[in-house]
């Protein structure tokens, strides 16, 4: 807490692309962040352009340096490589954490910690950007319109590019493959296994079958022991992802890992302003059960932009002592119409008539190409 009796934040990873557009937000807001990171330099050059405070250290000795802070904000990915730290540093010193994480491996790593948090009096909120506020949102909202639901599907479309820090991730990720979730257990697949069409507002889409976060924490916000996401893509694309499966375990290599980070270091930046402010992203959900479906629709600005604004308010929610403690996913702490406090976003609801997927197949998958 801070001199005047406000509580503080501390953004980590703020030199990264998300990171700074969090910060500068935050400042704007004259909310003073904290702002912290490994590279000395690169901090501080943060803190003087925003005139906020700088802590410069390693994840694994954060611990030390969470005084005076009341809730982390991790933006360093990959976030396998810094949540847990960051999480045992925030456990001991009884400080929130929240981060912008779309990792599957994080979410079911931190709902294992569920009772510690409790313990500490802490929450713990991973996944309060794009990843996974519109899709946790509207899987809540879904199945409060159809509470005996036991299957959920959802899709992405999004405008833009991405960023570094993203890119990294998803590299590093490819050979875990995919993921879904029946009958309430985890199962691996392939990624791009399967392929659904379905409308996002303008018209059929296809879409591949992906491992997005939302296959551990639409599980915990509601209880749906079948899941599946899928994400909007051109056939090329399609294609390379297929190729993931074949190429996962090359691409676990430590040096091609290495490698690959420098190129995307030197050579990738993310969405320019005029992108963020213009460019927008899509989401579908169905909850079915039996031959009962319910469809509804997002639609949310570009999701850099999304995740600025998105990790702000839960950041805010959190401070203000609005949070419960524990393991939370954004909806389980704040419910369905969170994502409508946001600028910008719609939600819709189709009744049966309107939904023009393939209702005569509830699971609307088609063949992989």
């Amino acid at each position: 807490m801070t001199d005047d009796g406000t509580n503080r934040l501390l953004v980590y990873g703020a030199y990264g692309y998300t990171g700074r557009l969090i910060v500068e937000a935050a400042a704007e807001r004259g909310l003073d962040p904290i702002v912290a990171g490994r590279d000395p330099a690169k901090t501080r050059g943060v803190a003087t352009a925003h005139d906020v405070p700088a802590r410069s250290f390693d994840v694994r000795a954060a611990e030390s340096h969470l005084g005076g802070v009341d809730a982390v904000l991790n933006c360093a990915g990959p976030f396998t490589e810094t949540a847990d730290a960051m999480v045992e540093a925030c456990l001991a010193t009884g400080t929130d954490y929240l981060d912008i994480t779309g990792e599957l491996p994080v979410f079911e790593r931190l709902r294992r910690r569920d009772d510690d948090a409790q313990r500490a009096g802490v929450t713990l909120l991973p996944g309060v950007g794009f990843d996974v506020v519109p899709t946790d949102c509207l899987a809540a909202h879904l199945h409060d319109r159809l509470p005996d639901a036991d299957h959920l599907s959802l899709a992405l479309e999004a405008d833009g590019g991405v960023s570094p820090g993203t890119l990294k991730t998803v590299l590093g990720g490819l050979g875990d493959g995919g993921a879904v979730r029946r009958d309430g257990v985890l199962r691996h697949e392939r990624v791009a296994a399967r392929i659904r069409v379905v409308d996002f507002g303008d018209g059929l889409q296809r879409a591949v079958s992906i491992p997005w976060g939302d296959v551990s924490t639409a599980y915990h916000t509601t209880g749906i022991p079948n899941i599946e996401v899928y994400l909007s893509a051109p056939a090329g694309a399609r294609a390379g992802m297929k190729l993931t499966s074949y190429l996962g375990d090359g691409l676990d290599n430590g040096a091609v890992q290495r490698g690959l980070s420098w190129l995307i270091d030197r050579y990738v930046d993310g969405p320019d302003t005029e992108t963020r402010r213009s460019g927008t992203a899509r989401v579908w959900g169905e909850a079915r059960t039996g031959d009962t479906r319910v469809v509804s629709r997002l639609r949310t600005p570009e999701t850099y932009q999304f995740t600025v604004e998105s990790a702000l308010l839960a950041a805010e929610k959190v401070l203000d002592g609005d949070a419960p403690e524990g393991y939370q996913t954004p909806a389980s702490a704040f419910g369905p119409d969170l994502v409508l406090e946001l600028d910008g976003v719609e939600r819709v609801d189709l009744d049966a008539g309107e939904v023009v997927e393939r209702a005569s197949a509830p699971d609307a998958t088609v063949p992989a190409e």
